[in-house]
């Protein structure tokens, strides 16, 4: 059977199978209404080129809820009030040497205050986007995914 896609992987230079790494992640989704429309709170990364979520690893004794908060916080400058849990993005990247598995936990929030300019250094900027446009602006097929159901679920709520 032919290898398909990064996950099968190959040999490293010597030969020998790349180790498997598995990493752990949150984010967030924050929503804020604004004449009348749903708000998504995104950030630019990679010289502007790429639109995506709030995201970063949890740190040890940190759940992942507490995680997605302080990304939230540091990457958009904005305080949030956690709504739910959405569901998780996997996914297979390389890295020297090592074949990386990443689960990634995103989370639901309320807008509650801050400004997207207070962004951290991290990203090159934060910006807001109607959330109904999310689902096609977002650079990442499986936060694309998520967009939309949030964009159901704040549907749903009204």
């Amino acid at each position: 059977m032919a290898a398909r896609g990064p996950e099968r992987g190959g040999a490293t230079a010597d030969g020998s199978s790349p180790a498997t790494v598995r990493e752990f992640s949150a984010g967030g989704l924050v929503v804020r209404r604004f004449h009348g429309r749903p708000w998504l709170a995104c950030i630019r990364v990679k010289g502007g080129e790429v639109l995506a979520l709030p995201k970063g690893h949890i740190d040890p004794g940190e759940s992942a809820a507490e995680a997605a908060t302080r990304e939230v916080r540091e990457e958009t400058g904005l305080e949030a009030t956690l709504v739910e849990k959405l569901e998780a993005v996997r996914y297979w990247y390389r890295r020297p040497g090592a074949r990386v598995f990443k689960v990634v936990s995103f989370f639901l929030f309320r807008y509650r205050s801050g400004s997207v300019r207070d962004h951290d250094q991290e990203v090159d900027a934060a910006e807001w986007v109607p959330l109904a446009d999310a689902p096609r602006l977002l650079s990442y097929p499986g936060e694309r995914k998520l967009a939309e159901a949030a964009l159901r679920r704040v549907e749903e709520s009204g």
